[in-house]
């Protein structure tokens, strides 16, 4: 099997005058190693301007293709910042989309060296996609990244209240008031963030935000959530909006073979905000109880479906309300 340098057929000694150059970025905390692609070589510096500017000498004078960054919990974001202000085509990728199309080439291993290599690789690859839709990184405004810092802020809470309330479950009684205090505390911190993102969207997306929210089903949460991480909204098709939020359900099919279509990927964020909603409104309307009623018949117990969600109303009532006993009565 070919690895690493031998599956490439295209080296800057050999690439023509003028040819763009395809750049792998593979960051970490403290340092990024990056590699053009076709050159053995791999360069690490340290993540900050120092290293900014060292990878900003190499590309000054040259026609830059596509700089591909791993997208690494945020470690990612001064870089793509950096480069797209000053004009770098840049894309920041899934981690699991790139790991895969590392794999693809033959790198079992992993090191940094290595993905670096593989990301200016795959670079090479988007750049010829002919779609380029939502491809490169831009520079997100402030009003946005102070809405899209809020929204995660939010989530982020949301997990430790119900990872104290699992815990109140089965807690002593010595440990009972203190995790009943810190829940008390996020909940006054989630109520204090709820509002200031509504006064946020007041201030700055006041028109988008009530045109999604008359939409049924659309509450302050998921509009802000919306707003934050689906900036495509209105200048892309359904069925892609569908795909980037993890929504549409996707094919399994080879040959005669028929599988069974799932909803899976996309941003993650949007995907539960948008189900969870789902599952707390919308399950309820007229006209879904029959949909609830078959799948309840085939004993679906997956994440998100109505076997699971009433089992988990039983488990834990203090999450969900009321729900269980609406749920009931739905899919009775």
């Amino acid at each position: 099997m070919l690895q690493g340098r031998e599956m490439t057929n295209v080296t800057r000694e050999t690439a023509g005058v003028g040819q763009p150059l395809f750049v792998g970025v593979d960051m970490a905390k403290r340092e990024f190693v990056w590699n053009v692609h076709g050159e053995r070589a791999t360069h690490s510096v340290t993540n900050d301007e120092q290293g900014f500017a060292c990878l900003d000498a190499v590309l000054r004078d040259c026609l830059v293709g596509l700089v591909v960054l791993e997208a690494t919990g945020g470690l990612e974001r001064k870089l793509a910042v950096h480069l797209a202000s000053q004009g770098v085509p840049v894309a920041v990728v899934n981690p699991r989309a790139a790991r895969e199309f590392a794999r693809s080439l033959g790198h079992l291993a992993k090191t940094d060296a290595i993905d670096a290599r593989a990301l200016a690789h795959y670079a090479q690859t988007l750049a010829t996609k002919s779609d380029q839709t939502g491809l490169h990184f831009t520079v997100a405004s402030a009003q946005l990244e102070a809405l899209q810092a809020m929204v995660v802020r939010r989530a982020q809470l949301l997990n430790m209240r119900t990872a104290e309330k699992n815990r109140l479950g089965g807690a002593i009684r010595v440990l009972q008031a203190s995790i009943r205090a810190v829940i008390t505390t996020l909940d006054a911190q989630i109520a204090l963030l709820d509002q200031e993102i509504d006064q946020h969207l007041d201030e700055h997306f006041r028109d988008q935000a009530k045109r999604l929210e008359s939409i049924k089903g659309i509450g302050p949460a998921t509009s802000a959530t919306l707003l934050a991480f689906m900036p495509e909204l209105g200048s892309v098709s359904g069925r892609r909006i569908a795909k980037l939020a993890g929504l549409a359900p996707l094919n399994l099919d080879s040959g005669k073979s028929r599988g069974a279509r799932h909803v899976w990927g996309g941003r993650s964020l949007v995907r539960c905000t948008i189900a969870h909603g789902h599952a707390q409104r919308g399950a309820l309307q007229p006209g879904h109880q029959g949909v609830l009623s078959a799948s309840d018949r085939r004993g679906q117990t997956q994440e998100g479906g109505p076997g699971r969600l009433r089992a988990q109303t039983h488990a834990h009532p203090e999450r969900h309300g009321s729900l269980g006993a609406a749920l009931e009565r739905t899919i009775a």
